[in-house]
C-alpha cells in the first residue's frame, strides 16, 4: 500500500514534484506569495482585468440579483438571463452566427471535439496542443492523426491518407508553453482541399491579438472559414468559463449531444456577469491590448540582452528553456529571491528535456518592472550557474536603459 507514497518520492527525485503556493490577495502584476510581494510573470490575466473594479462590481451585482449559483444544467433548469446575454454578445463581438458558454476551456475542448468526431473519423491534431484537446481526441473515440508542430506538409500527407474519412483539424492559435503561432491561414486552405472541418483555440489570443483583441482568426480575416472558434473567459477576460463560436446548426448539435454541457451545472451568474463586463471594457478601452503588445516586446528585448532564450515565440508568452528539471526549479526559486514569480514548467506538460519558466506579461505592469524582471532573471540564472548573462554593457546601453527607466518612472 506504499504505492502512492514511493510514486511522490520518484517525482521529488526527478525534480518533478509540484506544490501549490498561496498567493493573498487580489490577482495582479504583483502578489503576495507566501507572504511576500512579487511580479507575477506566469499569470494569465493579460490585461488586469481579474481585479478590475467594473468587474468586481458587476460580480457582486449579479450575486445580489441571481445568486452564486446557477443551480442546475442549462438543459434543466440553469439556463439564466445573464448566459443568454453573454452568448448573444460574444457571438457578436466575434462575428459567428451564435456563440455557447462551458463552464471551462477544458470543457469546451472536450465537449466539442467528443461530439463532432467519433468512431470512424479522424481527428488531426498539432503535437503542441493543449492537453484538453488532447484528451477531447481521446475520448472521441476517433483516429487521431498528430502532425509534427506546424508542419502543414505533414498535415496534408496526413488528410491525403484519411481518404475522405470525416475530418476534423484541430488547433492552439497561440500555442501555450512556446508562445508560437499555428499557421491558421495555411491550415485552412489545406482544409478546404479535403472538406474538412476546422477549429481553433484561441484561449491564448481572445484579448491578445487581432482587432480589438477579437484574436488571430479574426485578424487573418478567416471567420467564414474556421468551423469552430473557442475562447475561455478565465485568461484576458478576468473571470472563470468558456465559449465556442459556430454556426447554427453546430450550435443546436452540441446542444443537443455534448456531455460536458448536458451533464454540468451551468456556469455561476457573477462570473458569467463579470466575464460580459470585460468583453464592455474591452471594446471601450481596445488600447489595453496595444499596451499589452507593448509589454511583450520590452520583455522579449529586455531578457534577449540578459542572454536568455525563447524558442519561436512571437507573443506575450515567453518560455526561457532551461532543460532539466532540477535547474528549471532553481532558476524558478532564485528569482523569487529577487522578487520575480515565474513558474518552473516540468514534463509532462512540456516533453523530457526542455522544461523551462513560462513567462508572460500583463498590461498593467509597467516598462520599468519588465526591465528590473529582466535584471532579477539574470542575476539569478548566474547564481544557479545556468549561464553568464550579457552584464557588460556598452555605454550606449547604459544611457539607453537610463533614460527608458526615467520615462516608465
Amino acid at each position: 500500500m506504499n504505492d502512492i507514497q514511493d510514486r511522490l518520492e520518484e517525482l521529488k527525485d526527478l525534480g518533478l514534484y509540484r506544490r501549490m503556493r498561496p498567493v493573498s490577495g487580489p490577482q495582479g502584476a504583483t502578489v503576495l506569495l507566501d507572504g511576500k510581494p512579487v511580479l507575477v510573470l506566469c499569470s494569465n490575466n493579460y490585461l488586469g482585468f481579474a481585479n478590475h473594479p467594473r468587474l468586481r462590481r458587476a460580480a457582486a451585482d449579479a450575486a445580489m440579483r441571481c445568486g452564486t449559483g446557477a443551480g442546475a444544467s442549462r438543459l434543466v433548469s440553469g439556463n439564466m438571463t445573464v448566459h443568454r446575454r453573454l452568448e448573444e454578445a460574444l457571438g457578436e463581438f466575434f462575428g459567428y452566427q451564435k456563440s455557447l458558454l462551458f463552464g471551462s476551456g477544458y470543457h469546451a475542448n472536450i465537449g466539442v471535439i467528443s461530439t463532432l468526431a467519433g468512431k470512424g473519423d479522424v481527428i488531426f491534431s498539432d503535437e503542441l496542443n493543449h492537453a484538453s484537446i488532447i484528451d477531447g481526441c481521446r475520448l472521441s473515440g476517433a483516429e487521431t492523426f498528430v502532425y509534427r508542430h506546424r508542419d502543414m506538409e505533414h498535415l496534408d500527407w496526413g488528410l491525403e491518407q484519411a481518404e475522405g474519412r470525416g475530418s476534423l483539424i484541430v488547433t492552439d492559435g497561440i500555442f501555450s508553453m512556446d508562445g508560437d503561432l499555428a499557421p491558421i491561414d495555411e491550415i485552412v486552405e489545406i482544409a478546404e482541399g479535403y472538406d474538412a472541418r476546422v477549429m481553433v483555440d484561441e484561449a491564448h489570443a481572445v484579448g491578445t491579438f487581432g482587432p480589438g483583441g477579437r484574436g488571430l482568426v479574426t485578424e487573418l480575416g478567416l471567420i467564414e472559414r474556421v468551423d469552430v472558434l473557442v475562447g475561455t473567459l478565465g485568461k484576458a477576460l478576468g473571470s472563470y468559463g468558456a465559449f465556442v463560436c459556430c454556426d447554427r446548426d453546430i450550435y443546436r448539435y452540441l446542444v443537443n449531444t455534448s456531455r460536458p454541457l448536458i451533464f454540468s451545472t451551468a456556469p455561476p451568474p457573477p462570473s458569467i456577469a463579470a466575464a460580459h463586463e470585460a468583453l464592455k471594457l474591452l471594446q471601450e478601452k481596445p488600447e489595453r491590448v496595444v499596451r499589452l503588445q507593448q509589454n511583450a516586446v520590452t520583455l522579449r528585448q529586455e531578457l534577449a540582452s540578459e542572454g536568455f532564450d525563447f524558442g519561436e515565440s512571437e507573443s506575450h508568452i515567453l518560455p526561457l528553456l532551461v532543460g532539466e528539471a532540477s535547474k528549471t526549479m532553481g532558476l524558478c526559486e532564485a528569482a523569487l529571491e529577487r522578487g520575480v514569480f515565474a513558474q518552473g514548467i516540468r514534463p509532462p506538460t512540456v516533453p523530457e528535456g526542455s522544461c523551462r519558466l513560462r513567462m508572460t506579461v500583463s498590461a498593467s505592469m509597467t516598462k520599468r518592472e519588465l526591465i528590473q524582471a529582466a535584471r532579477s532573471l539574470g542575476a539569478a540564472a548566474e547564481e544557479v550557474g545556468l549561464f553568464k548573462p550579457a552584464i557588460v554593457r556598452s555605454i550606449e546601453d547604459h544611457v539607453e536603459e537610463a533614460q527608458e527607466l526615467r520615462e516608465a518612472a
